[in-house]
């Protein structure tokens, strides 16, 4: 099964990307996932479901420790026509 995760941090800062925006986006980029796209306002990444559920899990646990106060985040099935 593949899956597709949607993600935002928060606080946003427009000036610089905040201490917990530059851990998010290391989390995904050395993830085993493809498909990552990461942006100033949002991220996607997909892959396999381990590696992605795997990737969430980190994800959390180092953006929250690295001050984030919210994590916005959406997991969806990808099915084979949706690639």
């Amino acid at each position: 099964m593949r899956l597709r995760v949607e993600f935002t941090t928060e606080p946003f800062d427009l000036e610089e990307a905040p201490g917990h925006a530059v851990v998010a986006r290391e989390v995904i980029e050395t993830a085993d996932l493809d498909a990552v796209d990461v942006g100033p306002f949002g991220n996607t990444a997909e892959g396999g479901a381990d590696a992605v559920l795997a990737a969430v899990d980190t994800l959390l646990r180092r953006t929250l420790t690295a001050g984030a106060t919210r994590v916005t985040l959406q997991v969806n099935v990808v099915e084979e026509g949706d690639r």
